[in-house]
């Protein structure tokens, strides 16, 4: 049905009170099974699972293929299979992980084939009419269907939107004026199935007819080159796709309306807005809040459908480094307008927080900097319960292609246990590491089998901790508090929640090895009983806080463990002994240095650095109980981390209070080379940049010089090259280029000498035991062990810490000996070098010119761009 705003038409808001009435469940067209329209939950109680419609279920064949070349399951560019009829047969599934809400990506009709990228719109995000269902996905009755039987069971139906772009129909390569539009354009006529948008408004873009420039529906711009630009960032192009002028009031309007219709017409409970930043956030306000009686804004459309507290949150892709914040104030613009503190969105997407979790659980960096995010999280956001959480989606790699399955399941505990709406990407649970790959028989890399075994370990997981949340409204809804965070390295990390009189304490070990969590003040009555309410792996244990409210406890490695306050006392685990340590407040030292104290009734201790149990050090007092012992810094690398330190016996449950110190050892430098200038062509001397822009003549994978420095058993490798960009905002402070760095250590068995994913062996005859793989938005670690061509062996954490410096062009990797696995010395140590590029796996290689790949090659070739000689450190 189409919506008119003249000739006598009934405007959308009263033919949504005409069907609809005044809300309920109330059905529509003519089918009366349909359950369209149901009151809105509330959205913080939610568990929301993310589908890319295409990858994950084939429900009907017959739309797969739409004869423009644009399907291929062999080929992740193209359209596979998965549609809205597979979506609704998967219902079951979906509910049996504990999801209540269902996100499907833009189902809109979009551009199938793009030749100038050679990529398809198989994700939706292309439109080409905003107010049709794509063939591929199916109908609109399909599309109501799969709502019905969403809200007939007891869940919800989340849509995908956009509102910065269409597909790219037109593009300026070269030569744009920014007086005339007609300079530079190149109009995509290969374009399938049309060369421009089939929704009347947006068909408009083409810039040599002058009506289509004076109606301005777009911004007749080139792609953007320069993302911490506003004017590029609000008006240019992203990845050519052809920006809309949302100034424009009939672009306004359009597309209100075209957003309308499928709440009116499908009954969709929320939206999901796709990239936020690019558009203005009053565009927002009007989107939402608008009083056009003919196409009103969103809120009052699903209102008139029985929706009282219908959802919209963005997308602002962005994370901040540790202990900064300011993307998290540029998320929280679009929520909370700064110049006078009214609503806009009622949340965001929170990648702040998906992108310290993710240092913290993937890569092994200190539970501090969680620590930090979280408070951060409630003191900026007014409503940080609305704001979805995630551990991996469709533009980021999956959590493990880069970190463990224990890392994984701390993390989606996290999600369960913290406010924010947690979002589970399709494939998580069935341990997926392709981005995209299929769920389905047949679909991209599926290999040839369904994914849907709800016996799987880690379906069960998420069954398990969504049953948590949803079974305890303080964690919901619920204030944090850390409790406990480590500032140095992995470790111990915990917090409470507290909601209307009920406490729940979460305790994490991040670390792979044994640590100690000490001195936990809960704040909670003395002799208060803590109930046991989930553990990772084997049973929680009982805890009883002492009187002072406080608890220790040691943790076996990647332990997690949930407890709730029972409201009971009792009987803490009394000491048979005493035990004191000198004060150590942030005191500096510059090497080893002696701590002392007294004792009564202990015959050994142990004095735990950084909770780290496995390298303490046993104390025998001496017969009148004093002791003293020196404290190893060999390992302290960094001036500004804070240590901490406490002296514990088991045996007797005595306890000293905490010391904290830093340690400010420099890194010696031991090995320097130089590499050739422009030789960032290949081994063939034949390979060439991406043709796009953004590489130019940038040469960012030139390697001009690798500086080595130690401390103890750690590493610092600096890298140069002639440039470092950060035109796409990466949150590693870098872009358009890959460090792969391979290292031998000395006397160390079970190297391999094959460089995973690459085409290609180390030279010389080095087989590596460890291996970093980062670029702007991924950081890993690996071990050998399990390498092979295609996979890139076991990962390690914690992972490299990067440092950017663009005064000299320089990135910078520091390894702890703990990534190192302690190595007793780093003499004979051997380390590689290599540059490309990562985009959710190394880019291809092509023959021929390519915008977004590297050329000159065959696929099959050495996927390096630039190398060092082998390092040997003295």
């Amino acid at each position: 049905m189409r919506y008119q705003k003249s000739g006598g038409a009934l405007s959308v808001l009263a033919l949504s009170l005409a069907l609809f009435g005044c809300g309920g469940s109330s059905n529509s067209g003519g089918d009366t099974d349909l359950k369209l329209h149901v009151a809105s939950p509330d959205w913080q109680d939610q568990i929301v699972y993310f589908v890319m419609t295409d990858r994950f279920n084939d429900g009907d064949p017959t739309n797969n293929d739409q004869g423009a070349g644009e399907y291929d399951p062999k080929d992740g560019s193209k359209y596979s299979g998965g549609d809205l009829k597979g979506v609704e047969q998967k219902i079951d599934y979906i509910k049996g992980l504990g999801a209540t809400t269902v996100w499907v990506t833009p189902p809109v009709a979009n551009q199938w084939w793009d030749p100038q990228t050679n990529y398809g719109g198989y994700h939706g995000y292309w439109a080409s009419n905003f107010m049709e269902v794509d063939k591929h996905m199916g109908s609109l009755d399909d599309y109501k269907h799969l709502s019905s039987s969403l809200h007939k069971a007891g869940m919800y139906l989340m849509q995908d939107v956009v509102v910065n772009h269409t597909g790219n129909f037109f593009s300026y390569p070269s030569g744009w004026d920014a007086n005339d539009p007609t300079k530079g354009l190149v109009m995509n006529t290969g374009s399938k199935p049309g060369s421009a948008p089939t929704q009347a408004l947006f068909s408009q873009n083409d810039p040599r007819v002058a009506a289509n420039v004076k109606a301005g529906i777009y911004h007749w711009t080139p792609a953007i080159s320069d993302y911490s630009n506003a004017v590029q960032e609000k008006t240019y192009q992203l990845s050519d796709l052809d920006d809309l002028n949302t100034t424009n009031p009939t672009v306004r309007d359009e597309l209100r309306k075209s957003y309308d219709y499928w709440i009116q017409s499908v009954g969709v409970d929320a939206f999901r807005i796709d990239t936020a930043f690019y558009v203005e956030p009053d565009f927002f306000k009007d989107f939402l809040y608008s009083g056009d009686k003919a196409n009103p804004g969103v809120m009052a459309t699903a209102k008139a459908t029985g929706r009282s507290n219908f959802f919209a949150f963005g997308e602002g892709f962005a994370s901040d480094k540790a202990y900064q914040n300011t993307y998290e104030k540029k998320i929280d613009s679009y929520m909370t307008d700064p110049s006078d503190g009214s609503d806009i969105l009622p949340g965001m997407i929170n990648f702040p927080l998906y992108g310290t979790a993710g240092d913290v659980f993937a890569r092994g960096q200190a539970t501090a900097q969680l620590g930090y995010r979280i408070r951060q999280m409630m003191a900026m956001h007014k409503r940080p319960h609305l704001m979805p959480s995630f551990l991996d989606n469709h533009d980021v790699n999956r959590f493990l292609s880069g970190g463990s399955q224990d890392g994984l399941k701390q993390n989606l505990l996290m999600m369960m246990t913290l406010p924010g709406i947690p979002v589970i990407y399709y494939g998580t649970e069935q341990a997926f590491t392709e981005q995209r790959g299929a769920m389905f028989k047949g679909g991209y890399k599926s290999d040839d089998k369904d994914h849907f075994d709800t016996s799987a370990p880690l379906y069960q997981y998420i069954a398990q901790v969504s049953q948590l949340r949803k079974s305890n409204k303080v964690f919901s809804r619920g204030t944090p508090t850390v409790l406990k965070e480590n500032a140095a390295s992995a470790g111990a990390f915990a917090y409470k929640m507290d909601y209307e009189g009920q406490t729940a304490v979460v305790v994490y070990n991040t670390s792979d090895s044994e640590v100690l969590i000490d001195n936990v003040a809960t704040g909670l009555a003395a002799n208060s009983e803590l109930t046991a309410a989930f553990a990772m792996n084997g049973t929680a244990p009982k805890v009883v806080v002492d009187g002072n409210g406080q608890f220790t406890l040691r943790l076996p490695a990647r332990a997690a463990y949930v407890w709730l306050a029972s409201g009971k006392t009792g009987t803490p685990a009394a000491a048979t002994g005493t035990l004191t340590m000198s004060a150590l407040t942030d005191t500096t030292e510059a090497g080893d240095f002696t701590v002392s104290g007294t004792s009564s009734k202990v015959a050994s201790f142990k004095l735990v650095v950084d909770g780290d149990l496995a390298n303490a050090k046993s104390v025998t007092p001496a017969a009148d109980g004093s002791w003293s012992a020196s404290v190893d810094t060999s390992t302290m690398i960094d001036s500004s981390i804070r240590h901490s330190l406490v002296a514990w016996s088991e045996e007797s449950g005595a306890i000293s209070a905490s010391g904290t110190f830093y340690v400010d050892r420099p890194f010696v430098q031991v090995a320097q080379i130089d590499d050739p200038a422009g030789d960032d062509t290949g081994p063939t001397g034949a390979y060439h940049y991406p043709s796009d822009d953004s590489w130019g003549t940038n040469h960012q994978g030139d390697i001009r010089k690798v500086t080595v420095a130690t401390a103890g058993g750690s590493m610092k490798i600096d890298i140069q090259t002639p440039l470092v960009t950060s035109t796409w905002n990466p949150s590693n402070g870098f872009d358009h280029v890959a460090f792969t760095i391979f290292i031998q250590l000395p006397g160390k068995a079970g190297g391999t000498s094959v460089m995973p994913q690459q085409n290609a062996s180390l030279p010389d005859g080095m087989s590596w035991n460890y291996r970093i793989r980062a670029h702007g938005w991924s950081n890993a670690l690996f071990s050998s062990s399990g390498a092979s061509t295609s996979s890139e062996g076991t990962t390690v954490s914690p992972a490299a810490s990067i440092q950017v410096d663009k005064t000299t062009n320089t990135v910078s990797f520091t390894l702890t000996d703990a990534s190192l696995g302690k190595p007793a010395s780093l003499s004979g140590a051997k380390i590689y070098v290599t540059t490309w590029d990562y985009d959710g796996g190394y880019r291809g290689l092509s023959p021929t010119t390519q915008q977004w790949s590297f050329w000159g090659g065959a696929a099959t070739d050495p996927l390096v761009l630039d190398a060092t000689q082998v390092i040997t450190l003295p």
